[in-house]
């Protein structure tokens, strides 16, 4: 039988419907009845229905500055009319250049050699490899092995869920990279912490017992994301992410900073590294980048790095590190990417941040008292909520409370047994106020 073609109510035909196979979706739910957006405008979504839905995740961490800004629309515009692609390998285009040196003005000092990518994925992907082709440039082959941390999240490449701690990721794709796993920072005595929690420093430690166990010969890197965010927003303990330093200092290892969601803007500064006072080897960055509009993310290492690939690479035409991909430094990604750090400079967008922050955690932390409230969590725009599990369906109650709001004009994200919550930087406190309002009033209805 023929399958219809006639469009439903969302001017979507079911065969387009069925088509489309959907990233971390549960597809069959979904496509009983679709939540289809329209159009984005400031911090609001148009769905398929006309209705304005609060934008509570920016997107996904990605849209901070508001939807649809014009200057980013004008920048693409014009790149898209004047070379609209230029090959990523042996050419270059002046945008390139001008927005890796651009990148570097928000790093922390040290991190000054930006490699380009098309996603948070892939720069995961290659800061794993360029840390082992460092080590074998150096003379220690050996030094392979990973050390990724329980809850963490890295993306969904091969590398990338080996060095993540979500087991779910993972679990039906088999073996993956050489990895182990640090313990995740959740702690009980941790609960209902306001951004920094006080304990937990101690869990450093358990890197060198690792690094016993393995010996550091044969460790490569240490990856972490400053603040988890797709595990529920795990802000580290005070002291932690500095041991860490020393750690991996003292044994010769790499240490990898995750900051595709931390990055630009979400913890009040720049970086979650200038926030928390520790600079990493290698950053990984994407989301806020380009204000979400065109993908792009990007690898950035210390001047030693890069001088090691380029002072033992052989005759000068020969490739220094034979890796990129055919999107790499797109010019059209560029173009919306220096728009976008741009309006994060000239607004003055993450000391807009650390301004509100304050307001939304206290906000966010008088959910205590609602039903199924088990955790709250929080640090800059990002706050996550643990729920009481329904028994053996963890997840049933976050996408009950997650389908609710959005009925009622909110988009926030359910991931596990956590809410969470990434507001945009331009969120007025009214409408910080609504979102928690509306939440507090959904948890306190679900059974």
């Amino acid at each position: 039988m023929t399958k219809s073609t006639k469009a439903n109510n969302h001017g979507i035909t079911q065969a387009q419907l069925d088509a489309h196979w959907m990233a971390f979706t549960g597809n069959r739910e979904f496509k009983k009845d679709p939540r289809i957006l329209v159009s984005a405008k400031g911090n609001y979504y148009t769905d398929a229905d006309g209705r304005e839905i609060f934008d509570g995740l920016s997107g996904l961490w990605t849209c901070g500055a508001g939807h649809s800004r014009p200057e980013i629309t004008e920048a693409v515009s014009k790149q898209v009319h004047t070379l609209d692609y230029s090959p990523a390998f042996q050419h270059g285009h002046p945008k390139a250049f001008e927005l890796a040196h651009r990148i570097t003005e928000f790093m922390p000092e040290g991190l000054n050699r930006v490699f380009f990518t098309g996603s948070g994925s892939e720069s995961v992907e290659t800061a794993l490899k360029i840390a082992r082709g460092y080590w074998r440039k150096k003379g220690m082959a050996s030094k392979t092995r990973f050390i990724g941390r329980a809850k963490g999240y890295h993306g969904v490449n091969f590398g990338g869920i080996s060095v993540g701690g979500i087991g779910a990721n993972r679990a039906i794709y088999g073996q993956g990279i050489e990895a182990g796993h640090l313990a995740h920072t959740m702690l009980p005595e941790n609960r209902f912490s306001k951004g920094m929690p006080t304990e937990g420093a101690h869990l450093a430690k358990e890197l060198e017992d690792m690094i016993a166990t393995y010996d550091a010969s044969n460790v490569a890197a240490v990856i972490v994301e400053p603040l988890s965010g797709s595990a529920g927003v795990i802000p580290p303990p005070v002291g932690y992410l500095k041991q860490l330093r020393e750690i991996c200092n003292k044994h010769n290892i790499l240490l990898i900073f995750d900051e595709v969601i931390t990055a630009f803007g979400r913890m009040g500064a720049n970086t979650g590294s200038e926030e928390f006072g520790v600079v990493p080897d290698i950053m990984t960055i994407a989301k806020q980048l380009t204000n979400g509009v065109i993908p792009m993310g990007a690898t950035i290492s210390k001047q030693e790095i890069y001088d090691t690939f380029m002072d033992t690479a052989g005759p000068e035409y020969m490739l220094e590190l034979p890796h990129g991909y055919t999107y790499s430094a797109h010019p059209v990604a560029c173009a919306a990417a220096l728009a976008s750090l741009d309006i994060l400079q000239q607004e003055k967008l993450p000391e807009r941040v650390k301004s509100i922050a304050p307001h939304f955690q206290e906000v966010l932390h008088s959910l205590k008292a609602c039903n199924h409230i088990v955790d709250i969590r929080n640090y800059g725009l990002a706050g996550a909520l643990t729920i009481n599990a329904v028994p053996g369906e963890p997840a049933k109650r976050p996408y009950q409370i997650a389908m609710r709001m959005w009925n009622k004009g909110f988009y926030v994200r359910y991931g596990g047994d956590t809410i969470q919550l990434g507001l945009p930087f331009t969120s007025e406190l009214s409408e910080i106020d609504s979102l928690i309002n509306a939440l507090g009033e959904t948890l306190n209805e679900i059974e």
